[in-house]
């Protein structure tokens, strides 16, 4: 029997690949991250939140090594982020050790909230960006 962020994470990711992710991938403003497919090695675009602070670009993971994007920065942590509209590259580093709770409360307040109502795995990222 499956556990509750189990079926949590099936509902949200299935959610997320068939609607939300085409849909939002499509709007000029929406921020992307680009990785690179860890087993196709084809670029993977992913619809993400966040804030730039500097050279920096943060954000946290919902589901933490369950993301697939996650997986493929494990892989390989070079990166494209698009911003406004404009391509970036940069390195990903996963902080495991970083309060994500704490980072959440410094990040956009609505993607926050909706990474906190669904996420049950919270991970912090941190782009360098070049």
């Amino acid at each position: 029997m499956a556990n509750r962020h189990d079926v949590q994470h099936a509902v949200v990711t299935t959610f997320q690949r068939r609607v939300a992710n085409p849909i939002l991938g499509r709007l000029p403003v929406q921020t992307l991250l680009e990785t690179t497919g860890r087993v196709s090695g084809h670029p993977r675009t992913t619809p993400i939140g966040g804030r730039r602070e500097g050279n920096v670009f943060w954000l946290v993971a919902e589901f933490g090594t369950r993301s697939q994007y996650i997986r493929n920065i494990q892989s390989d942590n070079k990166v494209r982020l698009r911003l406004r509209g404009n391509w970036h590259t940069g390195t990903a580093h996963i902080l495991p050790d970083d309060d994500p709770i704490a980072r959440l409360r410094s990040l956009p307040r609505a993607n926050s909230a909706a990474v906190r109502t669904v996420g049950t795995d919270l991970l912090t990222v941190r782009i360098d960006l070049d």
